[in-house]
């Protein structure tokens, strides 16, 4: 063989060793996730459902890499919260235009970049366009996890559900609905709301706010209560309209709502040694305290609550709950939160709060689910709470097999999803 021809030859198999190289380094490369979710900052819930997917995926995909696609409404606090988290992550916003063009550089190449879009917890399938946009313009996999449906909430998803490679209700009321409604998923199950792994924490504001008003860990119960429908116009700075038909709605009803929240409180301060923490889980709920909860109080009741007077988030929330000895009233993400992190809660629901709060039942808890649209609930509800104060320990024995089911699950369910990601 010619000198010239051996050389041809080796560098012909080094360019060829090097271009198996490459597509085998593709191949192999980490699997990549576009998690749509963060729906807005004005409610600690609504933030828990992305660190809880987020916490998920790290814990049973490590291999994967994700990019966050946050909604506009993403605030740097909110945002440098989740860094702390999640130092790695990126973080892009916007939405594809009809052209499919993304809106700004960033999310085009987040586009781009996945593999799969994975639409994280919500009272529905919340960022619809933008999964359907996603869907016509890439033609890549998508799937839903943990959503309600056919709430008000809701829009006409049947056609999109149906293109999903998975969606898990997190609630059965929201599974059965979308059977009947003919939505053809090939699986659809339940699969608990992610905000059941929120593990965020703010040790430091949690201990002086604890220090400042005297609550000792497992010394107090944490109460929170809320309108029929959220005042969003009330927030500084909403724009949001004033909805006359919602604001009688709850003017006619927040009286019966809170009565037996107050008769819990009474109950638990009169017959134990425990405090109560009035606190928010959104911001609309620190003048809805203090007016249906914390004012009417008699005075030797008063003197052992604590009212919240400001909004705080996820991590400095959470922190607290964890050193409580357990969570009672009509929201459902603090205790979702709570629970998760092995703290007993106890939730009252409404008609208007869609059938989220079916969860409870779903997941074994039904004696601690109470419907506040029936007398016989709202009457029994004391004595729970009351029976929840006095031997707090039963409580947390209690939600032990509840968190084996809920850890099981997802387990199955992040299990599915890597089944969809590519192989490495």
């Amino acid at each position: 063989m010619h000198r010239r021809q051996f050389i041809q030859l080796t560098r012909t198999g080094v360019a060829a060793l090097l271009t198996v190289a490459h597509l085998s380094a593709a191949e192999s490369r980490p699997p990549r996730i576009l998690l749509r979710s963060s729906w807005q900052v004005v409610n600690i819930g609504d933030i828990a459902h992305t660190p809880g997917v987020l916490a998920l995926i790290e814990k049973y995909i490590p291999q994967a890499e994700v990019i966050l696609w946050a909604s506009g409404d993403l605030s740097p606090e909110v945002a440098a919260m989740e860094h702390r988290r999640f130092p790695r992550l990126k973080i892009v916003k916007g939405s594809i235009k009809p052209d499919g063009q993304a809106s700004n550089p960033e999310l085009e190449e987040a586009v781009t970049w996945a593999d799969f879009l994975l639409h994280g917890s919500g009272p529905s399938l919340v960022a619809a366009k933008d999964v359907a946009a996603f869907v016509k313009h890439t033609g890549k996999p998508f799937g839903v996890y943990g959503i309600t449906h056919g709430s008000f909430l809701s829009g006409d998803d049947k056609s999109l559900l149906s293109q999903a490679k998975f969606v898990y209700f997190r609630d059965s009321v929201s599974l059965e609905r979308a059977k009947t409604e003919g939505v053809t998923c090939p699986v659809m199950e339940f699969g608990p709301d992610g905000a059941f792994a929120c593990d965020l924490r703010d040790e430091a504001r949690a201990t002086a706010f604890l220090k400042e008003h005297q609550l000792e860990q497992g010394q107090f119960l944490c109460c929170l209560s809320r309108l029929r429908y959220t005042p969003y116009w009330s927030i500084p700075g909403s724009k949001r309209p004033y909805d006359e038909k919602r604001h009688l709605r709850n003017e006619a009803l927040k009286d019966q709502d809170h009565a037996p929240l107050r008769q819990a409180i009474i109950d638990v301060i009169r017959n134990t040694n425990l405090k109560i923490l009035l606190c928010p889980e959104d911001m609309t709920q620190m003048a809805v305290g203090k007016e249906q909860l914390y004012d009417p109080l008699p005075e030797d009741v008063r003197s052992r609550v604590v009212w919240r007077d400001q909004f705080w988030l996820t991590d400095e929330a959470l922190s607290v709950y964890v050193r409580s000895a357990g969570l009672f009233g009509s929201e459902m993400h603090s205790p979702i939160m709570a629970l998760g992190n092995g703290i007993p809660a106890i939730v009252c629901r409404f008609e208007e709060q869609t059938s989220k709060g079916i969860m409870w039942r779903d997941i074994g808890l039904d004696d601690w689910l109470f419907d506040f649209d029936l007398p016989a609930d709202r009457q029994r509800l004391p004595e729970a709470v009351l029976a929840l104060a006095r031997n707090p320990q039963a409580a947390r024995d209690k939600i032990t097999a509840v968190r084996r089911f809920i850890e099981q699950r997802q387990r199955e369910t992040m299990q599915f999803v890597q089944s969809q990601l590519p192989t490495t």
